[in-house]
Order: structure tokens, then sequence, then C-alpha cells
């Protein structure tokens, strides 16, 4: 599969601009037989070397403009958000992420993006704090109640990981799935390479995982975080 065309600047205009700050992945190894029923049937799951992961990513959206012919809207300029996600691809192509929930900061965010992008957004409080070289990132979900911790203690820098590597295959992620109206849409972005950074300790809570009726007893990989890029957004197509 090719991993690095997808990371190319589609063409035209995209539809909107915000910036992915602070971002802290957490992974969990899934088997397969518990994750297929989940992702819909168009959608192939993608697998490392022959193990499946389903990946928790918390961080604050800054700068969103959700079309570049208006201006920002004040109560969705910024707000944090943790979603979960797998990996995915169509056909041997266009390697992706399909989301299993996300949880969000603003009311009108996540009116806007199950409305019209068909995401599975929810109403959260999602608070982040940094004391020295640690993150912590925490989400109390409405309806249904569902609470979320991750933290991390940060190390060192990274070097730009190969395209054969498992940190490429976690992050390196340019397009996401959703069905809208009883269709198969995909959603591309483009942004610069994620400059990485090592967690020396991580620790991530499983309700997330419960909650879309995942297994919480796989494995953990490694955490990574990322100080943030820049992101655009391009309009929905059908595939």
């Amino acid at each position: 599969m090719d991993r690095v065309a997808p990371t190319s600047r589609p063409k035209g205009k995209p539809q909107g601009l915000q910036r992915w700050h602070r971002l802290l992945f957490s992974h969990w190894e899934v088997p397969e037989a518990a994750l297929r029923p989940l992702v819909p049937a168009r959608l192939a799951l993608d697998a490392f070397e022959g193990r499946f992961y389903v990946g928790a990513v918390s961080f604050t959206m800054q700068n969103v403009r959700p079309f570049l012919w208006a201006p920002p809207i004040p109560t969705a300029r910024e707000f944090r958000e943790i979603n979960l996600r797998t990996y995915v691809h169509l056909d041997g192509q266009e390697p992706g992420v399909y989301f299993f929930s996300l949880d969000a900061s603003s009311s009108l965010a996540v009116f806007a993006a199950r409305t019209f992008w068909g995401l599975p957004y929810f109403r959260a409080e999602v608070t982040t704090s940094e004391a020295g070289a640690e993150v912590s990132y925490r989400a109390r979900r409405r309806h249904p109640a569902l609470t979320f911790e991750a933290r991390a203690l940060l190390g060192s820098p990274l070097e730009q990981p190969s395209p054969t590597s498992l940190e490429y295959f976690l992050c390196e992620r340019y397009q996401f799935y959703a069905e809208h109206h009883g269709k198969m849409r995909r959603a591309r972005v483009h942004h610069a390479p994620y400059a990485l950074q090592a967690v020396r300790e991580g620790t991530a809570g499983v309700e997330l995982l419960r909650a879309a009726k995942l297994p919480v007893d796989g494995a953990r990989t490694r955490d990574l975080f990322s100080p943030g890029v820049d992101v655009e957004v391009f309009a929905l197509e059908d595939v």
C-alpha cells in the first residue's frame, strides 16, 4: 500500500482551516474479530504487521474556520477534543481513519459536525493541564455519562519516522471516512508531517473503548506527542 501519496496536498482550494495543537496519541492493540463488526463493511481494516489498533487522540482545535469564505465563529473557533479512531483503507488504497467517537467542548462544533459531516461527536467538558514535562487531558461527556483521562510525561523529540514504521502508521493519516445520509464519504486534510516527541511515561483510561463496545484488555503501544500542525481541510466527497 502506498502510504506516502495521501500526504501530498490535494488539488484545489481547501474548504476550511484549523490548527491541531498539543496532541497526545494513546493506542491499544485490538483483535480483528472484535473490531470488524464495528466498522462499515465498505472499509477494510488497516493492519501493521498483522496487528490492529485503536487510538485516542487528545488535543486542542485552534483557529477553526469551517469555510474560507466566512469568518471564524467565536464559540467554535477554539475548543478541546478527544477522539477515538481506528485505521482503515479502501481496497488496498487510501489509508485513513474511522471515528468511533469525538468528544468536544464546543456545542456548536458538535452540532455542525453531526449535522453536516455525519461524525459521531458528543458534547463534553474537556480540560487540559501542564506542569513541567507532564501534560494531561480529561473529558467528561454529558450524555451518555462518561469520563476519560490521559496523562503523559514528555521525553525527547524523535526523528522523523519512516513510512514503514509503527509511528508513521499511527500518526500520519490524511483522510477520514464517515457514513453520511446512507453514503460512505471521505474528507482529506493536508498538513506538514508531525514533529513527534517521545512519552517517557503515559496512562490512559479505557472508558472510550468500553463505550464503543471495544475490548479493554488489549496491549497498549507506546504513546506519542506532537506540538501540533496547521491543517487544511477539504470538502467531503463520496467514495
